[in-house]
């Protein structure tokens, strides 16, 4: 099936407003799904003999800043016997209006990646998945506070009296990084290994 194909077929299993967006340029098109619709959708993707998206190749947290109000999950699927790609989009704002984290329906119950994908969009973005059945940290420490991969996060002084922060250590010692030599040849010259 094509691109247009696929998104017709959603149009046609889905409400009709389920498809909020899109983008059709070359590499990677993708379709902007409205975000308490995204279970459906994959589950049809998935269920479906015409699609049958077996394969989730990854999920993605995107945080657009403070200054655009939104996040984004994006999910790269692929159906192995049909060679189909496909990516969708759901944009939610960063935060609920009571201030709490945003909630993007979790996948996890349609294909199984999805478990540590989502437990790493939460952790390091903030997004919180209803449905999910395990969702907590799986990179950061189980009482590390707020999101790193957040644009406007500040990272902690001290962890448990672990100083974290960054410091220039590496500059101020005196080491300026190694120089690419490529390959074990040193400044990329196979010729002095020739003899």
């Amino acid at each position: 099936m094509t691109y247009n194909e696929i998104k017709e077929l959603i149009r046609s299993r889905s409400e009709p407003d389920v498809i909020v967006g899109e983008n059709t340029q070359l590499p990677q098109p993708y379709l902007i799904i409205k975000t308490e619709s995204i279970a459906a959708v994959c589950q049809e993707l998935f269920s479906n003999p015409q699609t049958y998206f077996d394969y989730l190749a990854c999920i993605t947290g995107l945080d657009n800043g403070p200054e655009v109000g939104t996040l984004e999950v994006i999910y790269n699927l692929y159906s192995i016997p049909y060679d189909h790609h496909l990516t969708l989009k759901v944009i939610t704002p960063r935060h609920t209006p009571e201030g709490n984290l945003p909630e993007v329906p979790t996948i996890s119950h349609i294909w199984r990646t999805a478990d540590w994908h989502e437990r790493e969009a939460f952790d390091l973005v903030g997004i919180n998945f209803p449905g999910h059945p395990d969702l907590r940290r799986i990179l950061c420490a189980h009482d590390w506070e707020g999101h790193p991969l957040r644009r406007d996060y500040e990272w902690p002084e001290y962890y448990h009296g672990i100083k974290v922060r960054y410091d220039n250590h590496n500059e101020v010692n005196g080491f300026k990084g190694e120089r690419f030599t490529g390959f074990g040849f040193p400044d990329n010259n196979p010729d002095e290994f020739a003899s």
